[in-house]
C-alpha cells in the first residue's frame, strides 16, 4: 500500500530550515505521483474490462436480433422466365412465382437451391444440397503408404497402376492408341493380403483427390438415403476431378440380389442399383477412377463385374515365401535387427501367412524385445512372435466355426 500524503509531516515551525521543507514537499510530491501512477493503472484495467463487457454486449444484442427474426424456408427454383422466379418450396412442395432483382436473376439458374422468407421472396442463394457424410470422405491428406511400402504384390501394383494413375497422369497415350482407360479396378481376396494399401499407395501417387468410404457406410436405415449418399459421393467426385474414389468392403452394397422381400434388403439394393447407375449409366462419369475391394469376391452381383463397371478385376493372394521375406524386410527397416535373424528362414517359417500377419510378427517380436528391455529384435523373437500370431489366428478360427 502506498503512503498517503498525510503521513508526510509539514515541518512549517520558524525554527525548521528552508532545506527541510524543501524536502519535506519533495516526498509529498513522490507520493502523489506514486498514487496518479497506481489510479492510472486502475483507470486502464477499468476500460479494458469495460471494452471486454461491451464487445460481450454486441455479441448478444446481435444473437437475440437474428433470434427474432422470422426464419427462412428452403426452395428449389423451377423456372426462370419474364415474369419473375419460379420456385417449389422444400416440404409442402408449393410453387410460386416470385420476383427478383436483374443482379441476382442472373446468378440464378433451375435447380438452384434458394433461401426464401415468409413472403416467398428470395433472399439469397444456397450452395448445392450435398450430404456432408460424402464431403468428409474425401482425404485432404495423401496417406503416407508408397510403393516401396508394399511387397510381393508387383504384378497386382502394375495393374492398378496401369488401371488408375497412368490414365490421369498420361491421358494422351490412350488417345494415341484410341481406346478408353479402364474406369475401375476391382481388388479381391484373402483379409490381409494388401488391398487397401494398395489404395492408398496410389492415392499417394496421384494429384487426384482421394475419396475412401467403406461399403457399410452406405447401407441405412430410411428410403433413399443410401442412393443419395451415393449420388452426393460422385458428385463430390465430379467436383474435384480428377478423383479417385475407393470403395471398401464393397460387398455390403453389391451382394447377390435376391427374392427377399424385407425392407432392409430392398434398400440396400435400390443402393447398389445407384451405384450401378452412377458408375456406367446415361451420365458421364467423368474424370473418375474406381477402386473397390472386397474379401468375398464370390458374394458380388454379376451386374457390377461386367466390363464397363468394373473393367479389371485383380486378384491379391497370400504372398509367397519371396513375397514374404521383401515384406519381413519392409517392416523392420526402422527396427534394429541383429545379426542373426534370417528373414529366408522366416518366410519359410510363416507359410499361408498374409501380409497383415508378417506385420504382426514383427510387432509381436518387438514387444517380447521391450519385454527383456532389449532394443534389437532376435530371431528367437521372431519365432516366439509366429508361434504367438499363429496360435491366436487357429483359436479365432475355431471361434468364427463355434458360432458359424
Amino acid at each position: 500500500m502506498t503512503d498517503t500524503v498525510d503521513d508526510v509531516d509539514l515541518p512549517y515551525e520558524d525554527e525548521t530550515s528552508k532545506q527541510e521543507k524543501i524536502q519535506a514537499l519533495e516526498e509529498r510530491l513522490e507520493i502523489l505521483e506514486s498514487q496518479n501512477e497506481e489510479m492510472r493503472d486502475k483507470l486502464l484495467d477499468a476500460n479494458a474490462e469495460n471494452n471486454k463487457y461491451q464487445q460481450k454486449l454486441e455479441r448478444l444484442s446481435h444473437e437475440n436480433k437474428k433470434l427474432k427474426q422470422s426464419p427462412l424456408f428452403v426452395a428449389t427454383v423451377q423456372e426462370i422466365t419474364d415474369d419473375g422466379v419460379v420456385i417449389k418450396q422444400h416440404g409442402n412442395n408449393q410453387e410460386a412465382l416470385t420476383e427478383v432483382t436483374e443482379e441476382m436473376r442472373e446468378d440464378l439458374t433451375p435447380d438452384d437451391r434458394v433461401a426464401v422468407n415468409n413472403s416467398l421472396s428470395i433472399v439469397k442463394s444456397l450452395s448445392s444440397e450435398t450430404d456432408v457424410r460424402a464431403r468428409v470422405m474425401e482425404v485432404t491428406e495423401s496417406p503416407d503408404v508408397g510403393y516401396e511400402d508394399i511387397g510381393g504384390l508387383e504384378d497386382q501394383l502394375q495393374e492398378v497402376r496401369e488401371t488408375v494413375e497412368m490414365p490421369l497422369d498420361r491421358p494422351e497415350m490412350f488417345d494415341d492408341v484410341g481406346i478408353d482407360p479402364p474406369s475401375g479396378v476391382l481388388l479381391y481376396g484373402p483379409p490381409g493380403t494388401g488391398k487397401t494399401m494398395l489404395a492408398k499407395a496410389v492415392a499417394n501417387k496421384t494429384d487426384a483427390t482421394f475419396i475412401k468410404m467403406a461399403g457399410s457406410e452406405l447401407v441405412h436405415k430410411f428410403i433413399g438415403e443410401g442412393a443419395k449418399l451415393v449420388r452426393d459421393l460422385f458428385d463430390v467426385a465430379r467436383e474435384h476431378e480428377p478423383a479417385v474414389l475407393f470403395i471398401d468392403e464393397i460387398d455390403a452394397i453389391a451382394a447377390k440380389r435376391t427374392e427377399s422381400k424385407t425392407s432392409g434388403d430392398a434398400e440396400v439394393q435400390r443402393t447398389m442399383m445407384q451405384l450401378l447407375s452412377e458408375m456406367d449409366g446415361f451420365e458421364d462419369r467423368g474424370d473418375i477412377r474406381i477402386i473397390a475391394a472386397t474379401n468375398r469376391f464370390d458374394m458380388l452381383d454379376r451386374a457390377i463385374l461386367r466390363p464397363g463397371r468394373f473393367d479389371r478385376l485383380i486378384e491379391v493372394p497370400k504372398p509367397d515365401a519371396e513375397g514374404r521375406e521383401l515384406i519381413f524386410e519392409i517392416h523392420t527397416r526402422d527396427m534394429s535387427v541383429a545379426d542373426d535373424v534370417d528373414f529366408a528362414e522366416m518366410a519359410e517359417r510363416t507359410e499361408a501367412a498374409s501380409g497383415a500377419d508378417v506385420r504382426a510378427v514383427c510387432t509381436e517380436a518387438g514387444m517380447f524385445a521391450i519385454r527383456d528391455d532389449r532394443t534389437e529384435i532376435r530371431m528367437a523373437d521372431l519365432r516366439d512372435a509366429w508361434e504367438k500370431v499363429k496360435a491366436e489366428s487357429d483359436e479365432n478360427a475355431d471361434v468364427s466355426k463355434t458360432f458359424a
